[in-house]
């Protein structure tokens, strides 16, 4: 079943690169009492996600900031050492949380799954972007297949 808004996100473990290590984050440690904007794309250095999607976040961090957002999380189904070695391409620096979903056991328990099989991806989750405070759904926004739109970080911010 797909998550909707007014749901708790379901407790998972991220892996994060920190101080150049892998580290766990759960979801309460990413949402507990914060407003976190959330968005998912199918993988790491992919080219929407990489020339549109992840950049878009990172250039408007400012802007999320000043409307009392926390946390700008960025989840794919890739393992710590890619999603550390993306966020280092794309120069997110501290604006954007890079979060390992290696296994997708996250992108499985809020039922936003993806089967990549066609493209020799595997499973993966699908794009997607939600403010969650608290833990709690607050705005959800799932692409269509193969559309960039509502997930985008202009469109999140008009929701904020």
């Amino acid at each position: 079943m797909t998550i909707k808004v007014g749901d708790k996100l379901p407790e998972a473990t991220f892996k994060v690169m920190r101080d150049g290590k892998p580290a766990d984050m759960t979801v309460a440690d990413l949402t507990a009492g914060k407003k976190v904007a959330l968005f998912a794309v199918p993988g790491a250095f992919t080219p929407t996600c990489s020339a549109r999607h992840l950049p878009g976040y990172t250039e408007k961090a400012a802007d999320f900031r000043a409307k009392g957002v926390d946390t700008i999380a960025c989840v794919s189904v890739n393992d710590v050492f890619v999603m550390g070695a993306w966020g280092k391409d794309q120069k997110v620096g501290d604006d954007v949380v890079m979060l390992a979903d290696g296994n997708g056991a996250f992108a499985k328990a809020v039922g936003l799954e993806l089967d990549g099989k066609g493209f020799g991806m595997g499973s993966r989750s699908q794009r997607y972007s939600m403010i969650v405070e608290d833990g709690v759904v607050k705005q959800l926004n799932v692409e269509a297949p193969g559309e960039f739109k509502v997930s985008a970080a202009d469109y999140l911010l008009g929701q904020l």
